[in-house]
């Protein structure tokens, strides 16, 4: 029988959700019953509206529709009051990525999960590459040796009117509750849950984080970003992202052992492992909602991404978005960007590099426009709301 299905954000990014949603209807796996979203919905050639009635308002979906799995595509910083309805109706559920926006969400949603006796699953859907499964096993038989340390890096562009897009957008405070937006945190968030699942059992608390936060527009939160996290284990982790670049790097995860280095391209599933001369692409990603209908006809059938797998993710994430604003990167690094609607900054995408490479932050390569890193040990660390003071 066809699992009952409904989506609360079903535009923006909520439209691919109605493409996967169409594709498992045509298979027979599910029905849908419901989207909700405030604004207009309008047919999409491969994700058609037909006759699925559409609310603007979730609770009265949810008591209208009863659905078996509901898919949360909503700005991050409304998702916990929305799943916590959704599992109270009694359906299981798919949460967009990032989950939440603190480790409190967190254990409230884990602890109404363990109440009701839902399952969530979180939305990222890197999780399924088959190529992320052939790296870990990689690392797990020794291919690399003992883990040392961990890169991600990405240089993309997103014009100015990205940050204008949704009134949350380039926010970092939005009525008084942190908004979760952010290179890392929000695009880039792929990378950074990728690391962290190839790091596995040595991503270990403590974790001392070094973050660095810039933007080179008039925004709040951060378009550019580097990190640095130490775990209990002595494993190091870098990080460098930006949305600044007007040179194009995809994205990639490099995983450093004592004998040996893997990069993986995870946004196309290229992966380069030790004696290979070129990245190949390894084929295969396992969906995410097709993964949960499965888990819930066979509860042996693990979970991609079940929540509790975010645990760390989201500890990284809140003490990224409560930490001091970000510096501007002066008018002068910054040049036009070839396609219009914006600046790009210069050098940026040969700057993520030698970061990665080095695992040296900005400020530690003598970067001009560099400020001192904001640093945090994080099995001490508590948030306080709207503050810029912190415990360390």
């Amino acid at each position: 029988m066809a699992e009952r299905v409904a989506l609360v954000g079903a535009l923006g990014h909520g439209l691919w959700h109605r493409r996967v949603i169409e594709r498992l209807r045509a298979a027979g796996r599910v029905e849908p019953v419901a989207f909700c979203d405030r604004q207009p919905l309008t047919d999409a050639e491969d994700a058609p509206l037909r006759d699925v009635p559409v609310f603007d308002d979730h609770r009265r979906m949810l008591a209208a529709t009863r659905p078996d799995v509901v898919v949360v595509c909503t700005p991050p910083h409304t998702h916990l009051p929305i799943a916590l309805d959704v599992v109270h109706s009694g359906a299981d559920l798919l949460l967009e990525k990032p989950p939440l926006a603190s480790l409190a969400e967190h254990r409230r949603l884990t602890a109404e999960l363990r109440t009701t006796g839902r399952t969530a699953q979180v939305g990222f859907q890197a999780l399924g590459s088959h190529a992320l499964q052939r790296l870990s096993a990689a690392i797990a038989d020794g291919e690399l040796g003992d883990l040392s340390r961990l890169g991600a890096v990405g240089a993309w562009w997103r014009p100015d009117a990205y940050f204008t897009r949704a009134p949350w957008a380039g926010k970092r405070f939005l009525d008084g509750r942190p908004v979760i937006d952010g290179a890392l945190v929000n695009p880039f968030a792929h990378a950074l849950m990728q690391a962290l699942v190839l790091a596995g059992p040595a991503a270990t608390a403590p974790m001392r984080l070094e973050l660095e936060r810039y933007r080179s527009r008039a925004i709040e939160t951060d378009d550019t970003t580097f990190a640095r996290v130490t775990f209990a284990s002595g494993v190091e982790l870098v990080v460098a992202v930006t949305l600044d670049s007007s040179v194009f790097l995809p994205g990639e995860i490099v995983v450093t052992g004592h004998r040996r280095t893997a990069v993986l391209e995870y946004p196309t599933d290229r992966l380069q492992l030790p004696g290979d001369d070129e990245p190949v692409h390894v084929p295969g990603r396992d969906g995410l909602l097709e993964n949960l209908l499965d888990h819930r006809a066979d509860p042996a059938v693990a979970l991609i991404a079940p929540l509790s797998r975010t645990a760390v993710f989201t500890t990284l994430l809140e003490a990224i978005v409560s930490a001091p604003e970000p510096a501007r990167i002066p008018a002068r690094h910054l040049r036009p960007h070839p396609d219009g609607g914006g600046s790009a900054v210069e050098g940026i995408d040969r700057l993520v590099r030698k970061v990665v490479t080095r695992h040296r932050l900005p400020s530690e390569l003598n970067v001009s426009w560099a400020a001192a890193p904001h640093r945090v040990v994080l099995d001490r660390w508590r948030p306080i709301v709207g503050s810029e003071s912190r415990a360390g």
